[in-house]
């Protein structure tokens, strides 16, 4: 532990994936630094969210280090894209792989940093009265390490079990046999509602904002893919830094959506939904420039929705009509669309019928109309 008035080059806030590797970094360039993290584990997001169904949305093959060729080597990963504990397993092999245990302070959050002008350096204060000077401060905590939390009357008072996806019960919760109302319908919801429903005697799902979701078609790790990339490693990674978005499973085509007949348009979104994630919004050069080009993306995935969801009516509340597909991150699912055929699973339209109070027993909504 870092003694009172102990002084580095650099002080980093937050042992996740960019955390580790700053560490590493700034070790290699022969910098002294201390990583403090507020958690009990190095894993940032992926110690925190462990909800069921928690798992990467870019393939594992591209969702990883991309600086040690030894480390891509070594770690087989399980799945196409890998679910929480085998992330957090992925994370914690790197802290010991590169030795970068003894520089980081676990438990420890970070309270405060003031720069001073003169002396060209930081102050930083812990919760643990701790001061510690360094010439850098990095900020590795990511967009994900704040809670967004429920703002609603009565919430104290509901008398059931209440739980967050980001303050998830480490041993997990068994939903056998109860009534669960799930609030929200964002990334983390998409993923934890197919999983709550396989368990749930009855589960319903309180929307404000429907997202657009692709599916992932997850499934175990292909080893002619992992070969291929072993193979080709240098030319992926580089490709992937040159793609529009980071990511070369998109493969971003040049082509564009509205000079291209409706058939060959449509083959081509069948395609891109058949390989899964994000590949959808690389199908044509002009989706995420174009409102027209987009609506026909748009109009693709709404149909698709039409074809999973029984009820046309639920079907249309789950399609997105207020905003472009790609103007928010889209989400990649397992099974989201499909569970709503469930008899256990319902929709509530928080549009049509807001929520007004959570009362001891469960949720308030508006009176229609």
């Amino acid at each position: 532990m870092a003694e009172r008035g102990a002084s580095f080059d650099v002080v980093v806030v937050g042992a996740g994936f960019s955390g580790l590797y700053m560490l590493h970094r700034l070790r290699s360039l022969g910098l002294s630094a201390r990583v403090y993290e507020a958690g009990p584990s190095v894993g940032g997001t992926w110690y925190w969210n462990r909800y069921p169904g928690a798992r990467v949305d870019i393939e594992s093959q591209e969702y990883c280090y991309s600086f040690s060729p030894e480390l891509d080597a070594e770690w087989t990963w399980s799945e196409r894209y890998a679910a929480q504990p085998e992330l957090l397993r992925y994370l914690n092999h790197v802290a010991d792989r590169f030795g970068l245990r003894d520089g980081i302070q676990l438990s420890t959050r970070v309270t405060a940093a003031h720069y001073d002008e003169a002396a060209r350096r930081w102050t930083v204060t812990t919760d643990g009265g701790e001061t510690i000077s360094a010439r850098h401060v990095v900020m590795a905590t990511g967009c994900l390490s704040v809670a967004k939390e429920p703002d609603m009357p009565g919430a104290d008072s509901f008398e059931g079990a209440s739980y967050h996806t980001h303050r998830w019960p480490e041993g997990g919760v068994d939903f056998t046999g109860q009534r669960v109302a799930v609030i929200g319908t964002g990334s983390s919801a998409i993923q934890a509602i197919p999983q709550i429903a396989a368990q749930a005697a009855q589960v319903t799902v309180y929307q404000r904002t429907p997202n657009f979701s692709v599916p992932a078609h997850n499934g175990p790790s292909d080893p002619a893919v992992a070969a291929d990339w072993a193979a080709n490693r240098a030319q992926y990674r580089r490709e992937a830094r040159e793609a529009g978005f980071a990511i070369r499973a998109v493969e971003q085509r040049e082509d564009l959506a509205l000079e291209t007949a409706p058939d060959v348009r449509t083959a081509a979104f069948e395609e891109r939904w058949a390989r899964g994630g994000f590949s959808l919004l690389g199908a044509y050069g002009d989706l995420i420039f174009s409102k027209a080009a987009n609506d026909t993306a748009v109009q693709f995935v709404a149909d698709k929705i039409r074809g999973i969801v029984k009820d046309p009516a639920t079907a249309e509340k789950l399609i997105p009509k207020t905003y472009p597909i790609g103007s928010k991150r889209i989400c990649v699912d397992t099974g989201y669309y499909a569970t709503f055929n469930r008899p256990n699973v319902s929709l509530a339209d928080l549009t049509e019928t807001p929520i007004e109070a959570i009362t001891p027993t469960g949720v308030r909504r508006a009176t229609s109309g």
